[in-house]
């Protein structure tokens, strides 16, 4: 959806120790796709509005929003920032998007807290664990971002919002 984005600022809760392989992860993708990296570190709200200060110093192009509890309270804060600097964003919560981010691809996180024994017995027993994924787009948002999406990534979104 931004094919000529060059840097991607990825951010991050310092406190939580599952986002250390995300980075790594990130980081080893980058040079294929011909993008740099900016980590941006927050746990508060203030570190959140420091940090697209930051992004936008360094000219990022797009941004990933590390899945993490503190993000999801703070995504309401994140997608105005990110359509505030006209910012293609990311993250794994479908809430993000319902919030006013771009889109969102990752597991139906409500859905999975409602149903997590049932969800847990069926996986013991052979069920395919990504068949509780979702990818949301926030047409909306594309369109102030004026980001034309693509009939494939329509066609694969389990939700839009227009």
């Amino acid at each position: 959806m931004a094919p000529k984005v060059t840097r991607v600022a990825v951010l991050v809760n310092p406190s939580n120790l599952s986002h250390a392989a995300l980075l790594k992860n990130v980081h080893a993708a980058a040079p294929t796709l011909g993008v740099k990296v900016q980590t941006v570190e927050a746990s508060t709200s203030q570190a959140i509005a420091n940090g697209f200060t930051a992004m936008a110093r360094q000219n990022a192009g797009a941004l990933i929003v590390s899945l993490d509890q503190f993000f999801i309270q703070q995504r309401k804060q994140i997608a105005e920032l990110a359509a505030k600097q006209r910012l293609p964003s990311i993250s794994a919560f479908g809430e993000y998007v319902e919030a006013g981010g771009l889109m969102s691809y990752g597991a139906r996180i409500i859905e999975m807290v409602r149903r997590a024994a049932t969800y847990a017995d069926k996986i013991f027993k052979g069920a395919n664990p990504g068949d509780k994924f979702e990818l949301a787009v926030n047409l909306k948002t594309a369109k102030a971002l004026c980001i034309k999406v693509s009939q494939s990534i329509l066609i694969q979104a389990t939700k839009v919002i227009e």
